[in-house]
């Protein structure tokens, strides 16, 4: 065929002879058989010693073909060691020179398949193939394909467009991945979206195949970032700033001090890792990453843009967060007020930094957002008279009550707080982790009481994946309420079915946790949640699948009609399970 011909063109330009040549003394002679004995000791291995033996294969019956082919594989494993020998020795200019010239004779016999290897391997131990050799790599898709990693970086550093559609599926698998994790059917909450550690996370498949394509390339690294940004602000999603880290972190893991060192956010990065790890920012790491802030010099606000996104990381706002609620608890019992901490202040200017990220990297005007003096003096005291208030609650339930009656548990929530739900990003975050914390306590009081602000808050966030994610999960610590019907009424009626039909999202997070409570929930209520719960047509698959998975229970459970006297339950009580430490 056409292939073979243009594959064994290049013999003839290193003056070898191929099947042509063959043909054409096979054609012009006139004793065919002395012409091919006569090509095959032109064109043979030239050894003496291989006179003799070659008859002596024959006799044995193994194709001359077989003997080349194993001679021919010997030697190129030889080269290729040779190669990757000449790579290291002698002085750089030197071993360079020889590789170019081995390329420059060996290149064009590239679409061999047996010559192949070699030629690759010339190309992956040159720093710079020349730009020519490239340009023909890049033309042809099955070497392109061939290439070593090290050969694609050259080409991808000034090719944007093909080194794109490289990472492209990469980032889209990320994603995915990200959300598989939120929506995933086992909900517990002892394993969440945030259990795995920083270094756990960077171990991912994504993380790794980015790491080894950017090897020490700074251009790429920053061609990867840039791409990051891109897609932040078309989508707003903050798994990309997720990754943002990551990479970073995984460059860092192993060292790779060329891209490391030209990251202005590598030491802020590296620190808030450890604060991840740890799920809390303790004070002296507190100091460190103040003084990264507050070392942003006068002409390089820029970096300001590239620290917010770091601290947007969902990760990281989950570690701050966390550790606001801990400050806050610890301040009611020091009597001291939000104003007087500068770790809690200081928590609030890198949540607001964080959230913040993609308005300044949107606006490109890069400087510290404001920050608001009523979310410390009001909104932050009036969370810490919702602890107070569970402590009086509960001391007041020891107390011996002969004289009073049952002292109730406040039940109205202050304006103020629905309005800062509303109003303020930071507000609302903070008092979304408060709402975690007490439902993670199992402090339904505190929990029924907060749940009506959650219906309307700042840009929907009571109902991002993320924190209905932690809900879904801390909820299964209330599992006995939900035979309640109040309990039921308030969380589905009056929070979840408030936004199923506009929220697909919020759809698959309510049935996500029927699939897991559903035996808790008392039977009339369930029947009415099936209905309210049905899909629409406009609704996607995702919905649809939990919606039959939960249908298909739901008919498990009912009694056929011969069994609807009454059968002793066989569920054995779960042991009790310890409140986990208060956070």
């Amino acid at each position: 065929g056409p292939g073979q011909a243009e594959m064994y063109a290049g013999l003839q330009e290193l003056g070898v002879a191929n099947g042509e040549d063959l043909k054409e003394t096979l054609t012009n002679c006139t004793e065919p058989l002395k012409a091919i004995e006569q090509f095959q000791t032109e064109n043979g291995v030239l050894l003496p010693s291989l006179q003799y033996a070659l008859p002596f294969l024959d006799l044995h019956g193994t194709p001359r073909l077989e003997f080349h082919q194993s001679v021919f594989d010997e030697l190129r494993e030889k080269l290729l060691e040779r190669v990757s020998a000449i790579a290291l020795e002698g002085k750089v200019e030197e071993r360079y020179k020889k590789l170019e010239d081995l390329l420059e004779k060996s290149f064009s016999l590239v679409k061999m398949p047996s010559i192949q290897p070699v030629v690759m391997c010339v190309m992956k131990h040159l720093p710079k193939v020349p730009e020519k050799k490239l340009k023909l790599v890049m033309a042809d898709k099955d070497l392109y394909k061939a290439c070593a990693v090290e050969v694609k970086r050259q080409i991808w550093q000034d090719n944007q467009a093909l080194f794109g559609d490289e990472v492209s599926p990469l980032l889209k698998q990320y994603i995915l991945e990200k959300e598989n994790i939120l929506f995933s059917n086992d909900i517990s909450f002892l394993q969440n979206f945030f259990s795995p550690s920083p270094k756990t996370r960077r171990q991912g498949e994504v993380v790794q195949k980015l790491t080894q394509m950017i090897g020490k390339n700074v251009k790429l690294y920053d061609m990867v970032l840039q791409f990051l940004r891109t897609l932040f602000l078309r989508t707003r999603n903050v798994h990309y700033c997720t990754l943002r880290a990551e990479l970073l972190m995984s460059l860092h893991d192993l060292e790779i001090s060329e891209i490391c060192t030209v990251d202005p956010c590598h030491k802020f990065t590296w620190c808030l890792d450890a604060c991840i790890r740890e799920k809390f920012v303790d004070n002296k790491r507190a100091r460190e990453l103040q003084g990264f802030l507050d070392g942003v010099k006068k002409g390089q606000e820029q970096v300001l843009g590239d620290l917010s996104m770091i601290l947007c990381d969902p990760f990281a706002i989950n570690t701050l967060a966390l550790s606001t609620i801990r400050h806050l608890q610890d301040l009611v019992g020091q009597d001291t007020l939000p104003r007087e901490s500068p770790d809690l202040l200081l928590l609030l200017r890198m949540l607001s930094l964080g959230q913040g990220a993609w308005d300044m990297i949107d606006s490109q005007v890069f400087k510290e957002p404001k920050m608001e003096a009523e979310l410390i003096t009001r909104f932050l005291p009036l969370l810490m008279s919702f602890v107070v208030d569970d402590h009086t609650f509960t001391v007041d339930q020891k107390l011996p009550s002969e004289e009073k009656g049952p002292i109730p548990y406040p039940s109205t929530i202050p304006e103020a707080f629905t309005k800062f739900l509303q109003e303020n990003r930071i507000a609302c975050e903070i008092g979304l982790y408060y709402i975690l914390h007490i439902t993670k306590q199992r402090n339904k009081n505190a929990f029924l009481r907060l749940l009506p602000a959650l219906v309307e808050t700042f840009s929907d966030l009571a109902f991002n994946d993320i924190f209905l994610h932690l809900l879904t999960g801390n909820l299964t610590l209330l599992s006995d309420e939900f035979a309640l019907e109040e309990f039921c009424t308030s969380l589905f009626d009056g929070f979840f079915l408030t936004a199923c039909s506009r929220k697909e999202n919020v759809h698959r997070h309510v049935l996500r946790l029927l699939l897991h409570l559903h035996h808790k929930v008392a039977p009339a209520k369930l029947e009415s949640l099936q209905k309210a719960l049905e899909p629409t047509k406009q609704s996607g698959e995702a919905v649809k699948e939990l919606y039959n998975q939960l249908s298909e229970k739901l008919e498990l459970r009912k009694p056929s009609p011969a069994e609807v006297t009454e059968t002793p339950s066989m569920e054995l009580p779960l042991p009790a399970v310890p409140t986990p430490a208060s956070r």
